[in-house]
């Protein structure tokens, strides 16, 4: 697998040219078609392997740490396989793991545009100088930001598993809001550590963003079960009401 790019390029150095940032990631999984990875639309999606988080209720464990015990798909093949979707399904997803830790996502990116495919990035946010350079090259129609706590460093630091640098965090929903890329923001949420205040707290952090959406987070797949505590998760009715008064209100708020 190529080297993950773990550290920010050197301040004041210009975008790489897509020639120089690498070849295209390993994909490790493929899914046809999808009604739910992209909102309002029919996707592929492809999943890259790595992630600098460590969720505990990350329910693609193995693909963000422990990629090598899954094999690589031939990216020729995807590509053959995706070519005749090319006006019936709206676009790629690229997820993970993290996908802006490869240097050659730019590359992949080019491949599905030029194969006539719009592309959507999900993404945890922390890179945002990577989304950045996607947007101003054109690489990328959509870009889905898991938001997964209040912006203060001990929730986020339960939530993610790791310390995060909250600034990075910022820059990108600064980024996507004001730069006017599609895009939405998405939440895994735990009564435990996502009840009404933290829930405000999170809405103020992305007012005017174009969605924010609320799903329940399920220990059952959760891969670090003790780290949760007690508790049950959010039924369907709490969610479309915690959708209704708090995600759906700060949706274009300013």
């Amino acid at each position: 697998m190529p080297e993950l790019e773990t550290r920010r390029p050197g301040e004041g150095a210009g975008p790489p040219d897509l020639a120089g940032v690498g070849p295209p990631p390993p994909v490790k999984g493929f899914l046809e078609t999808s009604f739910v990875d992209w909102r309002g639309a029919i996707a592929s999606v492809l999943f890259l392997p790595g992630c600098n988080f460590n969720c505990p209720y990350c329910h693609n464990h193995q693909l963000a740490a422990d990629p090598g015990s899954l094999m690589d798909l031939s990216l020729a093949e995807v590509l053959g396989r995706l070519k005749p979707f090319v006006g019936w399904v709206d676009g790629v997803v690229i997820s993970g793991g993290e996908p802006t830790l490869h240097p050659g996502l730019p590359a992949l990116c080019g491949l599905l545009k030029d194969a006539g495919f719009a592309v959507k990035l999900d993404t945890n946010g922390h890179r945002h100088w990577v989304i950045e350079d996607l947007a101003r090259r054109g690489l990328i129609d959509m870009v889905a930001m898991d938001l997964k706590a209040p912006l203060n460093d001990l929730a986020y630091r339960r939530a993610a598993g790791c310390s995060v640098d909250l600034d990075h965090l910022r820059r990108s929903i600064d980024f996507l809001i004001n730069s006017g890329v599609e895009h939405e923001f998405r939440s895994t949420i735990w009564p435990a550590w996502h009840g009404p205040r933290e829930l405000q707290d999170m809405a103020m952090a992305i007012e005017g963003a174009q969605a924010w959406t609320l799903q329940a987070l399920r220990p059952e797949t959760a891969w670090d079960q003790a780290a949760l505590g007690e508790g049950r998760p959010y039924t369907a009715q709490e969610i479309s009401q915690l959708q209704k008064e708090i995600a759906g209100p700060a949706v274009g708020r300013r």
